[in-house]
């Protein structure tokens, strides 16, 4: 793992807190491509990090584990689904979206 933290746990080198989903779902794509978080910015898409679409259902696996969702996504037909990933911004509000709806 690429990380200095457990994107599930959230455990880091210097103990356990309570991550933000920005920081947990940045960590989960970070993860996927390779790099550290602090390299993922808001505004990039999965493209700008080098994720590809195995890489992206990887990052909707990792999502639901470690948020407790179901992600509403079916990879055959991405544009079908109200699951927004066109930018990292747009993925951590989609997923407070589903939080607050799946009532987690």
């Amino acid at each position: 793992m690429c990380c200095d933290y457990d994107y599930i746990t959230g455990a880091n080198k210097l103990g356990t807190r309570r991550m933000s989903t920005q920081d947990k779902v940045i960590a989960i794509i970070a993860e996927q491509a390779l790099l550290e978080p602090s390299d993922v910015k808001l505004e990039h898409s999965l493209a700008d990090v080098g994720i590809d679409s195995l890489g992206l259902v990887e990052s909707i696996f990792a999502i639901e584990e470690a948020f407790d969702v179901t992600v509403p996504f079916n990879a055959n037909q991405p544009d079908a689904s109200d699951f927004d990933i066109s930018s990292i911004a747009a993925i951590i509000a989609a997923v407070d979206k589903l939080v607050a709806e799946q009532g987690k």
